[in-house]
């Protein structure tokens, strides 16, 4: 072994500790925007860290970089939470997979998002990561209605689309939230809306399926 890989102090070494005592910082920027904090002191993430505050400015140039870095991070780690939801079998099952999972991930990404409306300017790197997950969770809409979007022509498809978009995406879930439903009454909302649009289009009314909500 070599001198210095024992005690981690060559280089590799120390990139390690900077890489770790990175992401305890960051993960105590998440901390405190998870508590819905709008303020957040060079020193009380520090102290949350439990580093110095020095050593938060040796690794961020500055409060607005760290605060970027930990929603990327929080959007990351939300994007592995994301499972394979049915895109066959009956309406009601795929509907209801589709709320649980949307309701679940958004009510989580809530304190990041309202992070990123508080930023000045959100880095490209922010925009990116957001304007990625907003693509996927359509695509995912596509797959998931396929059944119901296919047989539909155009422009009657893409509108039906931009409804499901519009009422899964996390703008709707704040609306509901905001207006004072609970985690169960929004995701429920969720479904009984994605029911009704689909209900409401060609390929619904022609479905064999029941429509109605199972909530």
């Amino acid at each position: 072994m070599k001198q210095g890989e024992a005690t981690g102090s060559g280089p590799d070494g120390r990139t390690e500790r900077g890489r770790r005592t990175r992401e305890k910082i960051a993960d105590a920027m998440l901390s405190l925007i998870d508590e819905n904090q709008a303020h957040f002191p060079a020193d009380k993430v520090a102290e949350r860290a439990g580093v110095s505050r020095r050593l938060v400015f040796h690794h961020f140039a500055d409060m607005a970089e760290l605060a970027e870095v930990a929603v990327n991070r929080r959007l990351e780690q939300l994007a592995t939470q994301i499972r394979p939801l049915p895109t066959e079998g009956p309406r009601d099952l795929r509907v209801a997979a589709l709320a649980e999972q949307r309701a679940r991930i958004l009510e989580s990404v809530t304190p990041a998002r309202l992070a990123i409306m508080r930023l000045e300017n959100p880095s490209p790197r922010i925009q990116e990561a957001v304007q990625q997950m907003l693509d996927f969770a359509r695509l995912r809409l596509t797959q998931i209605f396929a059944t119901e979007l296919d047989p539909l022509p155009e422009p009657a498809r893409t509108d039906l689309l931009n409804g499901l978009d519009a009422v899964t995406t996390w703008s709707a879930w704040y609306h509901w939230r905001g207006s004072g439903l609970s985690e169960d009454q929004a995701r429920r909302a969720m479904a009984a809306t994605v029911h009704t649009l689909l209900a409401g289009s060609a390929g619904g009314a022609g479905s064999s399926e029941s429509s109605e909500s199972p909530d």
